[in-house]
Parts: C-alpha cells; sequence; structure tokens
C-alpha cells in the first residue's frame, strides 16, 4: 500500500473557453505536480469541481489521470455524496487498476446523525478492499464528524486509513490524533493551517495552493514533519498571503486564476461557480 503522507494535491478540472474538460492541461498540470515532487495526486474532489462532471467525464479524467501518473506518484480519487446506495453502486462499477485510495466526502445536505455517517462509511469499506480516506468538511457539508465517529470507524474497518480533517477545529484534531489506532492517517484539508496541524501530530495534507505552488508547498510539509519547524515557517510565511486570497471568492475560483496567470489551463468554472472578481484576479496576479 502506498504512503499517503506529506504533500497530496487535489488537482483541479481545467476547462476550456467551451466549458469542455480541457485534458491537454489536465496532464500538463499532472505532469507539473509530479515535476516538483509532490507525495500523490487527488483527482474528482471538491477542488476538481466534481459535481459538475459527467459520468462520462470523470471516468475519461480517471483514465486520463492514470495514464499520464503512470505509476510515478499515488492516485487517490475522490468518491462520495448524499446517498449512500449510490456511492457503492459507483464503487461497483469503477475501474480501480492503477487507483491506490479512495477520498470520500462525508454526506452533505441531509445532515445526518452520527450514527448514520457511521453506518454510512461502514457500508463504503465493506464495498471495496481499497483504502478509504474520509473527508470531513463541515464548511460545505453542513454537518461534522465528530472525533469519536472517526475514532470508531479507524478501529472497526481495517480499509479505512485516515481523514482529511477540514474542520478547522485544533481540539477536535488533537483528540483524533490523541486516540487513533497505529498508522491511522490524520490529514490537514487547511493549507493556512497545515504547518501548526503537523506540529501537533499530522501526517501532511491534501493541498489546493500546491497546485501553483507544488515544491515550495510541499517542501513546507517535509521540513515541518521532519520537524525542522524554522525552515517550513520560513516557506510557510512566504507562501500566507497568496494562500488567504485564494479562497476569498471561493475554491476552485481562486487556485483556478492564479493558474490562468501562471499559463496552466483558463480561467474558466462551471456554474454555479464563476471566475474571481478582476480586482481579486489582479491581486493574484501581483502576489
Amino acid at each position: 500500500m502506498r504512503s499517503f503522507k506529506g504533500t497530496g494535491v487535489a488537482v483541479v478540472t481545467p476547462f476550456t473557453t467551451a466549458k469542455e474538460v480541457d485534458y491537454p492541461a489536465l496532464k500538463k498540470i499532472i505532469n507539473n505536480l509530479i515535476h516538483n515532487k509532490v507525495e500523490y495526486l487527488v483527482m474528482l474532489g471538491t477542488t476538481g469541481e466534481s459535481v459538475a462532471l459527467t459520468k462520462e467525464e470523470k471516468k475519461k479524467i480517471i483514465d486520463t489521470a492514470r495514464e499520464t501518473i503512470a505509476g510515478r506518484v499515488g492516485l487517490v480519487i475522490g468518491i462520495g455524496g448524499n446517498y449512500t446506495d449510490e456511492i457503492l453502486k459507483t464503487i461497483k462499477e469503477t475501474d480501480f487498476n492503477g487507483i491506490d485510495a479512495i477520498l470520500s466526502v462525508s454526506p452533505y445536505y441531509n445532515k445526518p446523525s452520527q450514527k448514520g455517517i457511521y453506518q454510512h462509511y461502514k457500508a463504503i469499506s465493506e464495498a471495496t478492499s481499497l483504502p478509504v480516506i474520509l473527508y470531513n468538511v463541515p464548511s460545505r457539508t453542513m454537518s461534522n464528524i465528530a472525533a469519536e465517529t472517526t475514532l470508531q470507524l479507524a478501529n472497526d474497518c481495517k480499509n479505512i486509513i485516515g481523514i482529511k480533517e477540514a474542520s478547522g477545529n485544533f481540539e477536535q484534531c488533537m483528540m483524533i490524533i490523541r486516540d487513533k489506532p497505529e498508522g491511522f492517517l490524520v490529514i490537514s484539508g487547511d493549507d493556512v493551517i497545515t504547518l501548526p496541524l503537523i506540529s501537533m501530530g499530522m501526517d501532511g495534507v491534501i493541498s489546493v495552493i500546491a497546485n501553483a505552488y507544488p515544491l515550495e508547498f510541499s517542501n513546507m510539509v517535509r521540513a515541518a514533519l521532519k520537524g525542522d519547524i524554522k525552515e517550513a515557517a520560513k516557506l510557510h510565511y512566504q507562501l500566507l498571503a497568496v494562500m488567504q486570497h485564494i479562497y476569498l471568492e471561493g475554491n476552485p475560483a481562486g487556485i483556478k486564476a492564479l493558474l490562468h496567470t501562471k499559463g496552466f489551463s483558463e480561467n474558466i468554472l462551471r456554474l454555479p461557480l464563476c471566475p474571481v472578481s478582476e480586482g481579486l484576479y489582479g491581486k493574484l496576479k501581483a502576489l
């Protein structure tokens, strides 16, 4: 099994000006990320606008990523939603050749109980032999995976190997880190607070900013994991302003604007998401 310590990147889905998936640009982005030494890639996540993609597009994106990566780094794909049976069907229909793990967001909109969240993930765990990474992002789902639920899943389901924690709740994160079984990964879902979270015992990050600054950000994470906080802090503060600004008008609008300034892809999103304002685009370009 691949290690998911270090820097994973929540890869954007680039679009053409006609709002079709730009597969050549996707290959360019993937190759740049691998060249700049990130540890693994995550396709079809929030940053990849997965909810605005058709089933056919998702399949082609997975195929493109698998072929482009060619085993050079780990590949994680997002399979999540708020209807458990539909997720189980998707898992059954997916070709997992060359895929190393599943990242599954906690059910959104339904606002399930902790029992419902537990049973949801238990069903996913039983439907696949692949490693599963939980994804807790209450700001989007309006539902938090409690530390107790995470720990119960970590102990009960052998192939649930970690959690991407994007709650921003330091106390909750510390409870998971303190009480987790050996080998269970706790991964930051917030670029801006990744450094302090690693200092508390987290194993790395699934990053947005690393789409544009893969070498700088992954070097920061590696330094932090080695305990070189001085070097990590230096890199962190170099990136802090741009990390703050890419989220001001939503994700992935900010990171797509930044990638456009660097010549990787068009500054195009699918409705209901919109590109950032001219003012923020100019600020990002300046930064």
